[in-house]
């Protein structure tokens, strides 16, 4: 397993999430009693969320209140412009083109032909992640699409070496979208944080305001919750396997 304090990732590797949320500081109070993290003031009105003090998540004020409250995971590439275009060339499309953000790097948000939104990061100033896989972090991104087939044969294409190659890290995954929601639900990621005891992180979502939407359930890497959060964000809580 890649060591928890990061400083470079690969192309197609999940180096960063962030939440959109209509009210920053409820997402503070939620997350904060949650996950421990502490905040600072960062770009555009957004913050970052520290664990022991390393950059981990950023919440951002939703601008418009048309667009979805949602946890979004950013893959890692040294061309946001190039992936965007190989992404429209693959089928999927360019939500927002790559955007300058201050001294820290380009951003883009695209989609896959199904229609699951993520976005790019090409750092600068920020590398993405310094803290992951531990309790409080990123652990995993799921994409739960309607064919399966066709995501590996998208993504692969994409990120290849990311997803098969010698170092490919395991904190991607593909299910089917039926495996755990509602088959009307639209193709999505869900973001996974890392907690030391799945069900008694489920009752602090509940008591902080947030709701179940998939009790705690085995998968190949560890038990999973589906939960929200007290906006109505979607993310999972993960506890791996021991051992």
């Amino acid at each position: 397993m890649a060591e928890n304090r990061a400083s470079a990732y690969g192309e197609g590797v999940p180096c960063w999430v962030d939440a959109q949320l209509p009210d920053v500081e409820a997402g503070k109070r939620f997350y904060g009693g949650l996950f421990g993290w502490t905040f600072e003031a960062a770009y555009g009105g957004s913050v970052w969320a520290r664990q022991d003090g390393e950059p981990v998540a950023a919440l951002a004020h939703k601008t418009d209140g048309r667009m979805p409250t949602v946890w979004t995971v950013y893959f890692a590439t040294p061309d946001a412009e190039a992936l965007a275009d190989r992404v429209w060339a693959a089928g999927g499309q360019v939500v927002t083109a790559p955007l300058p953000v201050a001294e820290l790097g380009t951003t883009a948000l695209v989609t896959d032909p199904e229609g699951a939104v993520f976005g790019l990061w090409e750092p600068a100033g920020h590398p993405g992640f310094g803290r992951r896989y531990e309790p409080g972090t990123f652990a995993w991104a799921e994409l739960y699409a309607r064919d399966t087939e066709h995501a590996n044969d998208f993504y692969g294409g994409l990120f290849h070496d990311a997803l098969f190659g010698p170092d490919a890290e395991p904190d991607f995954g593909r299910a089917a979208v039926s495996d755990v929601f509602p088959a009307e639900m639209p193709p999505h990621f869900l973001v996974h944080f890392a907690v030391e005891a799945c069900v008694a992180a489920v009752g602090s979502v509940q008591r902080l305001g947030g709701r179940v939407q998939a009790p705690p359930f085995e998968t190949s890497y560890g038990k999973v919750a589906v939960v929200t959060d007290n906006q109505g964000a979607s993310f999972a809580l993960l506890e791996r396997l021991r051992g």
